[in-house]
């Protein structure tokens, strides 16, 4: 079968395919050590922490319900394809296995850069022409395009999208409008159909900065389709506007599946957006030095519109469109125009909404296949006027392959180098302490990283130097909470937490110290913050599991099979429901030990009913034994979670044993299960005001 598939090409189409596997192998060989990369970043709560990637049943519901995008539903934006490639990859590794992850990113990229070569080389064969009067034939556009893929494909910038596995969102908008608008270009007759736009329709539910589309499509239209005649715009415009209407159609439904009240997360939107042209010249050197590539920039805005940097970012971006201009006017240099342009669009997105990071270096890999184009394009024409005044043609084209063999060399080092960094937290943090010395968030996880190996000393010094370059972080204070904690360092550990809480009254901060208060024994605080961290957001997995553990220990049953109940509805990964299961058999095994020992025990005539056990329970108490009247009321409630009069024993237990928080609740719960219960009512008020008279003794010796 491959024999005759090979038979029926011609000796061009064999040497192109030839030519496609070797940009495959070459890459592939860049980045053969990453593929056990470990999770970072938004990976945490997108991938690893989020349960609805485990159940590739989830895939159709990824598109209608944006809740389970995330572990975190504030930072769910609606990127539905991208979730759904997460459940396979998760589905086919059998697990959170990150080679299956990177392997699908690394697929998709090869496939990607495929697409490119055919691209690159059909936009360079229509400048060129049939009259073309070029120091090469026109088939030396093979070699173009494919030179051009090559340094696109080897660029060390391209690694800090491959390496992070959920800004595989980056890489589908980019193989999204390169397949689409190849799609387009190559076959004319589908166009009224509009078949081309399903790739582009892909890459906007993989991530919206592709709805720029059409921008890129018209600027194709009107330099190779209407010969960048002014006077055929209206034309242009027709022939985009079928695809621009679905794009509308799609941005509608994205803004309509976007959280409520979601910021991006810049601080000032007018300085961001003023500080864009001198980061879109960071990215522009970057394509030729990128010796500065970092995880987690320092940057910060500019200080006004006459700062000398946004001067700097104005003037290179008046520069760039006087150059689309110029090589707009001819065809052989259209691509150079082309790829600008491409470069321009494709960084709007993220220059105009202000984000919270002011520059970021995996956004470089959607821009940089216009400044790809642009740049060896120009490199060809150059060659092509030039070379031969200098050299012999043999000789200049030697030199030629020569150089592009040295950056490409260096590039697929750079790569490599690259690929290590991302290979740990640890290795990634260390690196950003070092390219972004003044980044708060760096210091503050790579000193996580210290504090997991316990080396707390080392942790606190990179955690202090985070606090003071970011004070206002609640993060960086939770992290010093919990390292002081280890370091027996408790009093000033709590100042942290609640300095946290300040800060920020989020679901993860009061997961973390309600986390923390139950291990320091102080179970009712606890039980306050991990239902504030439930209320805050739903889907916190380990704020439900600690909290059913303290339901279980209280007896609570009515309060526990609830939570139970609701998890397992919310919990579409078998493992998940499993563990769940597991802590309700753990406490009815515990329960009925306990009753089959008090049974063993029992002596006359009292009976193993709610009624006897709750009677049992109130002379326990009469005679001070607390203990055993609060796990006999416990027996009682477990045979009925509905008996308000056991509620009523055990809150008489709880107050002996000046748990009155807890003995609060427990009235709380018998008179709701009860109503009209008017002495536990009683009981209740008075517990109440005890509670309010300590409160207000404590503040007067304040």
């Amino acid at each position: 079968m491959i024999r005759s598939f090979f038979a029926k090409l011609t000796g061009d189409q064999k040497r192109t395919l030839i030519l496609c596997a070797a940009l495959v192998v070459v890459v592939w060989a860049a980045y053969v050590n990453h593929f056990h990369n470990d999770f970072h970043f938004d990976d945490f709560h997108t991938v690893r922490d989020n349960i609805y990637v485990r159940d590739i049943r989830n895939v159709p519901r990824f598109f209608t319900n944006r809740a389970l995008l995330s572990a975190q539903p504030d930072f769910a934006v609606y990127r539905p394809v991208t979730a759904a490639t997460l459940a396979i990859d998760y589905w086919l590794g059998r697990g959170l296995n990150t080679f299956w992850f990177h392997l699908s990113t690394f697929l998709w990229f090869e496939v990607q850069l495929v697409l490119m070569f055919f691209l690159f080389r059909r936009l360079m064969d229509m400048a060129s022409g049939t009259d073309h009067r070029f120091l090469w034939s026109v088939s030396s556009n093979t070699w173009t395009a494919l030179a051009a893929t090559a340094i696109y494909g080897l660029h060390p910038a391209g690694a800090e999208t491959v390496n992070y596995i959920i800004q595989r969102a980056d890489l589908f908008n980019t193989l999204g409008v390169v397949a689409s608008l190849l799609w387009f270009i190559a076959y004319p007759a589908q166009r009224q159909r509009l078949w081309f736009m399903l790739p582009a329709l892909a890459a906007y539910l993989a991530k919206p900065p592709a709805l720029v589309y059409p921008l890129i499509l018209a600027a194709y239209v009107f330099l190779f389709e209407q010969n960048a005649d002014r006077r055929k715009w209206p034309i242009a415009i027709r022939i985009v506007g079928p695809a621009l209407a679905v794009t509308v159609v799609a941005a509608i439904v994205i803004q309509w599946m976007t959280p409520p009240g979601f910021i991006y997360g810049g601080a000032s939107p007018w300085l961001y957006r003023i500080t864009q042209p001198w980061v879109a010249l960071h990215y522009f050197v970057s394509f030729f030095l990128p010796l500065w590539l970092s995880a987690d920039t320092d940057w910060t805005y500019v200080s006004g519109p006459f700062d000398p940097k946004a001067l700097a970012g104005d003037l290179f971006l008046l520069g760039l469109l006087a150059a689309a201009y110029y090589t707009a006017r001819r065809r052989e240099m259209r691509p150079i125009c082309f790829g600008i342009v491409w470069f321009i669009v494709a960084l709007l997105p993220t220059s105009l909404a202000p984000l919270l990071e002011v520059t970021n270096d995996h956004r470089m890999f959607f821009p940089f296949v216009g400044l790809a184009l642009a740049v060896v394009w120009s490199l060809r024409l150059a060659a092509s006027r030039y070379g031969a005044r200098l050299a012999s043609g043999r000789a200049s084209a030697a030199a030629g392959i020569a150089a592009l063999v040295v950056v490409l060399a260096a590039e697929a080092a750079g790569t490599h180098v690259r690929n290590n960094v991302w290979r740990t937290e640890d290795t990634l943090w260390r690196d950003v302490t070092i390219k972004s010395p003044r980044n708060g968030r760096g210091l503050e996880n790579y000193g996580i990283q210290f504090a997991r190996r316990g080396d707390y000393v080392t942790a606190l010094s990179y955690l202090e130097r985070a606090q003071a370059l970011d004070p206002t972080n609640p993060l960086i204070e939770m992290n010093l909470g919990m390292t002081l904690v280890n370091m027996n360092r408790k009093a000033e550990a709590e100042q942290h937490y609640h300095r946290s809480l300040e800060l920020s009254d989020s679901p993860d901060m009061h997961y973390l110290y309600g986390n923390w208060l139950y291990y320091q024994g102080r179970i009712v605080e606890s039980q306050q913050h991990l239902e504030a961290a439930i209320r805050g957001n739903r889907l916190s997995f380990p704020a439900r599991m600690l909290l059913m553990k303290i339901y279980s220990d209280q007896g609570n049953i009515f309060e526990l099979n609830r939570l139970f109940e609701e998890t397992i509805q919310m919990a579409y990964d078998k493992e998940a429901v499993e563990r769940f299961r597991a802590e309700r058999d753990r406490y009815d095994k515990k329960m009925k030990e306990a009753m089959a020992n008090r049974r063993a025990a029992k002596t006359g005539n009292k009976l193993d009913t709610p009624e006897g056990l709750t009677r049992e329970a109130a002379e326990l108490c009469s005679a001070q034994k607390y203990e055993d009247c609060l796990s006999t009321v416990q027996a009682a409630i477990i045979l009925r979670p509905n008996y308000a009069e056991a509620y009523n024993n055990k809150a008489y237990a709880l107050l002996a044993m000046n748990r009155l928080d807890e003995a609060i609740q427990a009235w709380q719960e018998a008179v709701r299960l009860k109503p009209d219960y008017t002495i536990a009512k009683n009981n209740l008020a008075r517990a109440m005001e005890d509670r309010r008279r300590r409160q207000l003794a404590t503040r007067m010796m304040r």
